[in-house]
Parts: C-alpha cells; structure tokens; sequence
C-alpha cells in the first residue's frame, strides 16, 4: 500500500496539480480541521473536489477523524506547546480515536494525506503517515514537494 502526503502552501496551483498527477494515486483524502477557509485558496473543499476531478481525474473525501482538535492545534500555533508535545498529544489523539481500524486501507491505498503545511516536518500528516505505516503491513509513504 503506497500513502502520499502533500501540503498546499508554498505552491501554485500548476505546482499542487502537477503533483498529484500520477497513476498511482487515486484521491486527495483532506485531513486539515478547516477546509472552508478562504485563506485555503484553490484548496477549499468544493472548489478542490471540482479541480481534482476536472483537471487530473482523482477523487476527494474528507477524513476529519485524522485531523487535529482545535484546542490542540490553537495550543501549538499560539506557541504554548513544542512540537514534541504536540507530536505526543496529536499521536495520542490518533490511538484513541483507533484510525488503523476505522480508517480502511482501500481508501487510503494510493490516497494522498493534504494539509496546509509545505512541507512535512512539523505537520500532522506526516505524523499520520508514520502512524498507519507503524499499524499495517507493506505502508509505503511518499511526501509529494
């Protein structure tokens, strides 16, 4: 099973498109807490299920369940918590809610994990990825930059 992991800050549209447009990946599985923001550009929700599908032919769903709560995320972006603690409370958040199990493989097998960040050292993503690659077999994750 092959998971991609994109961010869309830092890139165009022609950039953002012209990575997902791969064989192999199958649908955009949006794991940000907000997806309606206009702060999220060509990214909304409906704007992007219609981009996805008009301009490269993959598919959309939105997994709320592999984002993080607001508290958690208002926490870390005010500055009152380090990455590690972050890293530790988003993972525990992860366990507790069972996403191995309720998260199932076909839609994740060649989905592609999209959040804000540009890239995925300090994203939950990432964090995501690693954790479902730690719980099920044969998880390969590419990060798409």
């Amino acid at each position: 099973m092959k998971i991609y992991t994109i961010g869309f800050t830092r890139k165009t549209a022609e950039q953002f498109f012209g990575l997902l447009d791969r064989p192999d990946l199958r649908r955009v599985l949006d794991i940000r807490l907000n997806n309606t923001s206009q702060l999220a550009g060509f990214t909304r929700s409906g704007d992007l299920r219609f981009f996805l599908r008009r301009l490269i032919g993959k598919d959309y769903a939105h997994l709320p369940q592999l984002a993080p709560t607001a508290d958690m995320l208002k926490k870390y972006r005010d500055g009152r918590g380090d990455w590690a603690a972050y890293e530790d409370d988003f993972l525990a958040l992860m366990k507790e809610r069972r996403v191995e199990e309720t998260v199932s493989t076909e839609l994740l097998d060649g989905g592609c994990l999209l959040c804000s960040e540009a890239t995925p050292e300090h994203c939950h993503r990432r964090l995501v990825a690693e954790y479902l690659a730690e719980r099920r077999q044969d998880v390969m994750i590419e990060h798409l930059v």
